[in-house]
């Protein structure tokens, strides 16, 4: 699953680590840029997660080793474009997750608009949980998502998430929040 250059491969996309530079160009509105740095078209959608962008930028400022868990671009390989990201919010174990279990990471994802309702969303959830658990052990894993976002409260749902409690995030307003445990992990 896991090819140079930190990219992660499913039956019908790439999940491209999204490096520095390439999120520097992104924050400086220069999608043009990071698309010929990353080898895609990016969509402008892109530039509603400015700031994803900022807070995923500074989490690698405090912390190097979160690199592996940062933003990946997915992409559809044989159009080279990326259709959306998904990424952890965190290396594991951050400590306002530890009320939920220990060896726990949260992640997030999003599909651009015209990609939507294709099952891409469910195929890089499902790539980015089996390569935590395959190259770091993982097995708990966590999303918030607001009560109203149905389509991505269906998703957790099919992938076998369970609620596990209500939060009132100071950015996104209420969300609930979801856990699944890989068992045998």
């Amino acid at each position: 699953m896991k090819e140079p250059g930190d990219t992660i491969t499913t039956p019908r996309l790439l999940l491209r680590l999204i490096d520095s530079e390439a999120a520097e160009a992104i924050l400086a509105g220069d999608i043009q840029t990071a698309g010929q740095m990353m080898g895609v078209a990016i969509n402008e959608d892109l530039l509603d997660y400015h700031n994803s962008f900022k807070y995923g930028q500074k989490q690698l400022e405090d912390d190097p080793l979160y690199s592996p868990w940062s933003a990946r671009a997915i992409i559809l390989p044989d159009e080279k474009v990326m259709i959306g990201l998904i990424r952890f919010h965190n290396r594991p174990d951050p400590e306002y997750i530890y009320d939920y279990g220990k060896n726990a990471a949260e992640f997030g994802y999003s599909i651009f608009v015209n990609y939507r309702q294709r099952g891409y969303a469910t195929e890089a959830v499902k790539a980015m949980m089996e390569w935590a658990v395959q190259a770091y052990g993982i097995c708990r894993f966590l999303a918030s998502v607001s009560p109203d976002n149905t389509a991505s409260l269906r998703l957790i749902t099919k992938l076998g998430f369970n609620k596990v409690d209500e939060i009132m995030d100071d950015v996104d307003g209420m969300e609930h929040v979801f856990l699944r445990v890989i068992p045998n992990s």
